[in-house]
């Protein structure tokens, strides 16, 4: 069986829907590859493309991510409430089926070789494929972002990439490249226009507050919506699963007054994930996955093929 790898970049384009489609139409031109979510987002001026395949087409299809972001995409005129250090912002791999996590820092590893050799971008590892651990976490990574950082790395030999530079790309910043294992990228919106509930709330429920374990979070403002949001990736579900991140969203903002508007995913999420979710919800402690019609139907298609 040929492992099978998920690569989920994030652009640091949400609203020019030529430009996402181009990004699209890009990786799905490799060979090998199949396009398995997209989703972009205004406010966050931010794009997240989800795709799988054999690992040699997914590190191709990441390279021409990477190049035609920087062809399309100038950071000194990008602005959103979302942190981004560069065009192709963040380029994780993930393991499927057949994959181990340390086949993707392999991948990784490759990945960012080549983006720096081949594209001239400069490159930092993080989670799994870091080099160093002060850059495990994405976060500590990105901090200052394009700005900040394009003046840091001229001063600070710490903030310099991991390959290339040490100066960023002047209109591609960097890329961060990293190996990690499945997360939820979910965001609560909040009915409220008051920026510091949502900061408020976040901060009580991330990990590094001494909140939910496995949890990172953000309150970020939605202009459009006239809105603010709990931005959050749930780095283990099975630690905290996504109800109960909402439940406790929904419990800090009634302290407030204010009532959920709406949740969002970002990308996809694990079939178990929404098992656990519906287990809860309707108190069902007995509830197992071949307790749904398509997956005892799997299981009996998976035995007749034997």
């Amino acid at each position: 069986m040929h492992p099978l790898i998920e690569c989920v970049p994030n652009f640091s384009e949400g609203r020019d829907l030529a430009r996402i489609d181009a990004l699209e139409s890009a990786i799905a031109g490799v060979p090998g590859t199949v396009i398995l979510d997209r989703t972009s987002d205004r406010d966050h001026h931010r794009s997240v493309i989800t795709f799988a395949g054999d690992p040699q087409p997914v590190v191709e299809a990441a390279l021409r991510a990477v190049s035609l972001a920087a062809q399309l995409i100038d950071l000194n005129h990008h602005r959103g409430v979302h942190p981004r250090l560069g065009a192709l912002d963040v380029l994780p791999f993930v393991p499927l089926a057949g994959a181990t996590l340390e086949d993707c820092v392999a991948l990784a590893h490759r990945a960012g070789h080549r983006i720096w050799n081949e594209l001239g971008i400069p490159v930092y590892f993080y989670e799994a494929a870091a080099l160093r651990p002060d850059r495990l976490q994405l976060e500590h990574v990105r901090r200052g972002q394009f700005e900040g950082l394009r003046e840091a790395v001229l001063l600070d030999e710490t903030k310099q990439p991991d390959l290339g530079g040490p100066v960023l790309h002047p209109t591609a910043g960097a890329v961060i490249v990293g190996a990690r294992k499945v997360l939820i990228a979910y965001n609560i919106d909040l009915a409220t226009p008051d920026i510091e509930v949502a900061k408020q709330i976040a901060r009580k429920i991330r990990a590094s507050n001494g909140g939910f374990p496995a949890v990172k979070a953000l309150g970020l403002a939605l202009p459009s919506r006239n809105q603010v949001q709990v931005s959050m990736n749930l780095t283990d579900f099975e630690q905290t699963p996504v109800h109960v991140v909402y439940d406790e969203v929904s419990r800090l903002a009634q302290r407030y007054g204010i009532e959920i508007a709406g949740s969002e995913l970002i990308g996809l999420l694990p079939r178990k994930a929404v098992e656990l979710a519906f287990a809860h919800y309707l108190k069902l402690p007995r509830f197992r996955s071949g307790d749904v019609i398509e997956q005892r139907m799997e299981i009996g298609r998976s035995r007749t093929d034997v």
